[in-house]
């Protein structure tokens, strides 16, 4: 039983967590997208600590000509909050957004830091929506761009960026990390050692309202919806697994917080 639910869990977190290449560098950005970098590359703060992780590396390899981090507070800013003052003392979090967080990260451990800093925000949506301002306002050339957000939030910001994208701007997504549900002891958890990584329960609950939202029917955000997001393909896998996987789990669907709707 517990062998079959791990395998459901991993197949919404390979959809959800969608990575365009196998490592974020040169030689895979070039043999997928014919570039050695892109212009932009924007970390989304509904990420674990991984996602500054990730963005570092990227600085330091220059995946990117500039690097832009995202996100005022929202359903998930607390814990990053938390997570960061309980790793890091040194560093104060209370009162700090999620893109002033990460900045902090990166300068303290790595000594790196991104160009910009989008504060605003609150929810997926106008993640996008307002990184787009920052870089109309900053007159940012891109052409192509790097998305990095939590995994089990991933799929929906690319839908969320093909929305609202200008004409012309390739999307490469990346998300923050790529875990693996196995069986320990008789008990679900991550395999992989993943840095500032969700309980196993508070993982499967945010791949868990992914999918309702992704629909794009009357409930979801596609366009027959909400109009959110940009039309997604849900393959029949995917339902199957959310189907199965509703039958254990269908309280801890995470709903949506009206503080932080638009």
């Amino acid at each position: 039983m517990h062998i079959e639910k791990a395998e459901n869990i991993n197949i919404l977190g390979r959809f959800c967590g969608q990575r365009d290449v196998v490592s974020l560098d040169r030689n895979h950005l070039f043999a997928r997208f014919g570039i050695e970098h892109a212009d932009v590359m924007a970390l989304f703060g509904g990420s674990i600590l991984a996602g500054g992780d990730v963005l570092a590396q990227a600085i330091k390899d220059r995946i990117a000509a500039t690097y832009i981090i995202v996100g005022g507070a929202g359903h998930t800013t607390e814990t990053l909050r938390l997570t960061v003052q309980s790793e890091y003392p040194s560093i104060r979090t209370a009162g700090l957004t999620e893109a002033e967080i990460f900045q902090k990260y990166l300068q303290e451990i790595y000594g790196y830091e991104a160009d910009f800093l989008e504060t605003k925000s609150t929810n997926c949506g106008n993640n996008i929506t307002c990184l787009l301002n920052l870089m109309g306002e900053n007159r940012i050339d891109c052409k192509s761009i790097i998305l990095c957000q939590d995994a089990t939030m991933q799929k929906r910001m690319d839908a969320g960026f093909r929305k609202y994208r200008p004409q012309g701007i390739s999307i490469i997504n990346f998300a923050s990390y790529s875990a693996t549900v196995g069986i320990d002891a008789d008990r679900l958890c991550i395999q992989e050692k993943i840095h500032g990584m969700w309980e196993i329960d508070r993982y499967i609950n945010l791949l868990m309202g992914e999918v309702p939202r992704l629909r794009d029917d009357g409930h979801g955000y596609g366009p027959a919806g909400r109009g959110f997001i940009a039309h997604v393909d849900i393959p029949e896998n995917v339902e199957k697994a959310f189907s199965e996987l509703k039958n254990i789990y269908g309280d801890q669907i995470r709903i949506a917080n009206p503080l932080y709707a638009n």
